[in-house]
């Protein structure tokens, strides 16, 4: 006999969901936010572009001074190799003791080479230069002392004086002098330099971040009925964050790449007089951009500045904004 046929359940049943779904509809509302907040910039051209510009300048001020500053290492980079010592011998000190000392000198493993030069060949060296011969000539005695121009074999500042030092104390010195004092100068000045130009990004950057806030804010206001609404059938506050989040994250972005267009126009506009200039010292040194790590460095940056300005904004005012 047959069996009656079961009758089909009744009620409510429930939907199971994989995390691969989730992913993709949390995905695609992303991408929706992300793509309406654009379209709600370009719908104000006007508004946007002025705010960019802002943006664009403030952060492509300590972009244009980092990338000079950079350029001027690049110029000074051989420089510090270039300091010798110069060994003035004392007048007592004969021709064979001073190149008996030329060669206990240039045997040290921290010396590169060691130049001689007599008390004559100094004299006629500075008659040829100063052009006072004929006056020097007329003097009975050779007022110049017998040099020896040491050449350190460390690139390095605190080697090299160590190294006069040393020499200083050998006998028949009179004085050991470091002709390197004025490339210590230089990078001392590039050292601050460098720490001038980081402060002036950090209050550029602090100065962005104000008015990527102040803008946002400007939003949330001009969206106030909206958020309500959003609020009141059950919108998280998540939910409202996000979109102003994509804002700043587009302003930021925005930003960052009118910045970079910025410095590499105006160092195009640079790069004929420098190539001139170089030209003329028989140098080939040519401009050089910002370079991939700092571009990469200054989107990041700008960005979670946009990101953050946002953020900060969105806090302050989703507080005023809740349904009563």
């Amino acid at each position: 006999m047959n069996q009656p046929a079961a009758a089909p359940k009744r009620g409510a049943t429930t939907a199971t969901t994989t995390w691969r779904h989730r992913f993709d509809r949390y995905r695609e509302h992303h991408s929706d936010v992300a793509f309406d907040s654009l379209r709600r910039l370009l719908a104000a051209p006007l508004g946007t572009l002025m705010t960019l510009l802002v943006i664009g300048i403030a952060l492509s001020l300590p972009a244009g001074l980092f990338v000079l500053l950079k350029n001027a290492q690049a110029v000074s980079e051989g420089w510090e190799g270039g300091a010798q010592i110069s060994l003035y011998l004392r007048s007592t000190v004969t021709e064979t003791e001073a190149r008996a000392l030329v060669d206990e000198v240039a045997a040290r493993v921290d010396v590169q080479r060691v130049d001689y030069i007599s008390r004559e060949q100094a004299l006629k060296d500075f008659q040829r230069q100063s052009g006072l011969g004929d006056i020097l000539a007329g003097l009975d005695e050779n007022p110049l002392p017998t040099v020896l121009v040491v050449f350190p074999a460390q690139a390095d500042f605190n080697a090299a004086d160590k190294l006069r030092t040393d020499l200083a104390k050998k006998d028949g010195v009179e004085t050991a002098q470091l002709d390197a004092q004025w490339v210590q100068r230089l990078y001392a000045m590039l050292d601050l330099a460098q720490r001038l130009v980081q402060a002036l990004a950090a209050s550029l950057a602090l100065a962005v971040l104000l008015v990527i806030v102040n803008t946002v804010r400007l939003a949330i206001e001009s969206r106030r009925d909206e958020i309500l609404i959003v609020k009141l059938v059950g919108g998280t506050d998540a939910f409202v964050r996000r979109p102003f989040l994509y804002t700043g994250f587009w302003y930021g972005l925005g930003g960052s790449l009118l910045a970079l267009v910025l410095v590499t126009g105006v160092l195009a506009w640079l790069q004929g007089p420098v190539r001139t200039l170089a030209d003329l010292y028989h140098s080939s040194f040519r401009l050089t951009g910002l370079g991939l790590e700092a571009v990469l460095l200054l989107v990041a940056a700008a960005v979670l500045i946009g990101i953050s300005g946002a953020a900060l904004a969105v806090r302050q005012h989703l507080r005023e904004h809740e349904p009563r």
